[in-house]
């Protein structure tokens, strides 16, 4: 079993601009364990799949405990790296943030999501915070003797109503404030423009991941824009739903019970 470090070393080297880690997300150990037995060379979480998968909303609607005990159990059942997606870290107390995180860093999950968004309330931290916020995960890391992979996301994209033209360059003025912070990479979940993805890779430091949706660009042309990381986020959980309802309605249909 390789250790954290390792781990942790060898998740941060897959994140290459040009050649990005293509994560299929997953939401408990069985889960984890057939995308790695397909091939993949780490494990990320979807948030929204975890509290589906066990009857909850996504929003931190899903216990913080419950949610660690899924966590933990991935990260247990899996040789490669896990990195988990913490919404909005189920606190606005910097303290109890890091506490929170570093629980998760002592149940070997080597990276995290992190977004700005408010989670229990609207619209998004502002710069600032955010980044106090991101420096207070990195503080609670370090006193661990942890290098963990902090992937800062931006939700400018998703669910706000903004003009992406309009946005980007808040986009990269963010982006630069996570680097600094703290951050190991910057996430923009919504963004499917090419010339907004190529913008965003190119203007600040941090490896850019992006989320496939329906319009984003192919995997192919993500890597040519220098995209770092292509993460799947809820469609893994949907596809493998669909089947599994297909399957179960082929399975009832070919033998009614009558009464």
């Amino acid at each position: 079993m390789p250790s954290f470090a390792d781990k942790a070393a060898r998740f941060a080297e897959l994140h290459i601009a040009g050649n990005p880690v293509l994560l299929y997300n997953a939401w408990d150990a069985g889960s984890a364990k057939a995308i790695v037995a397909a091939g993949a060379a780490a494990i990320a979480t979807s948030s929204w799949s975890v509290a589906e998968a066990q009857g909850f909303h996504d929003g931190e609607e899903l216990p913080l405990d419950v949610a660690e005990q899924i966590i933990s159990r991935i990260a247990a059942a899996v040789d490669v790296p896990v990195t988990a997606d913490f919404e909005g870290g189920y606190s606005d107390d910097d303290s109890q943030l890091a506490d929170n995180a570093a629980h998760l860093f002592n149940q070997g999950v080597i990276g995290i999501n992190f977004e700005d968004r408010v989670v229990k309330g609207a619209g998004l931290y502002d710069l600032d915070r955010q980044a106090d916020r991101i420096a207070a995960i990195r503080r609670a890391a370090g006193q661990a003797n942890l290098e963990v992979f902090i992937n800062a996301r931006t939700d400018l994209f998703l669910g706000q109503g903004r003009d992406p033209e309009q946005t980007v360059d808040e986009a990269v003025e963010r982006a630069k404030a996570y680097a600094a912070a703290g951050a190991s990479g910057f996430f923009i979940p919504g963004l499917q423009e090419e010339d907004l993805i190529g913008r965003i890779c190119r203007e600040q430091s941090l490896p850019v991941n992006v989320m496939v949706m329906d319009t984003t660009p192919t995997p192919s042309r993500l890597a040519e824009l220098g995209v770092a990381r292509i993460s799947w986020g809820p469609q893994s959980y949907l596809n493998t739903m669909a089947a599994l309802q297909r399957d179960a309605g082929e399975a009832i249909s070919t033998h009614p019970v009558t009464p």
